[in-house]
């Protein structure tokens, strides 16, 4: 269970990390902020998309450990399915965050950058300590 606590911890941390470089890059102008290679029309569209992207996969990484088919997985197979529905949901929050990130600074679009912090502030919900993914396989009652 260690080791798959250590590959969850890198899943948390890493999009953080990644962020904060995107930040600074841009911040220091090494990337130049404000692409306007898309239309109006497209940046819309992408808007649109990441909204309803952030919208649902919120929800969806908090309540993926209570869905019956994740619950049984946790009890048949405690570690292997601890790391694949762990990073899938770490995944799920993650990637939108390093997207609107880049999004944000691409566009200079608030609405990205709103995005990117509520899923920052999500994060923590789902930080992967080893009594939490204990806790949450069971796995003191399965050894």
């Amino acid at each position: 269970m260690d080791k798959v606590v250590k590959t969850l911890k890198v899943c948390f941390f890493a999009p953080i990390v990644i962020a904060l470089i995107l930040v600074v890059l841009y911040e220091t102008e090494i990337m130049i902020p404000g692409f306007n290679g898309f239309s109006t029309q497209a940046w819309f569209i992408i808007l649109t998309v990441m909204e309803l992207l952030t919208i649902a996969v919120i929800p969806a990484a908090l309540y993926l450990f209570k869905i019956k088919k994740v619950k049984e997985a946790l009890k048949a197979e405690p570690v292997a399915a601890m790391k694949k529905y762990g990073v899938m949901r770490l995944l799920m929050l993650g990637l939108p965050l390093v997207a609107n990130t880049d999004l944000y600074y691409m566009s200079m679009n608030v609405a990205f950058g709103y995005m990117a912090i509520i899923l920052l502030l999500v994060l923590p919900f789902v930080y992967p300590s080893k009594a939490r993914c204990e806790e949450e396989t069971n796995f003191l009652e399965n050894k």
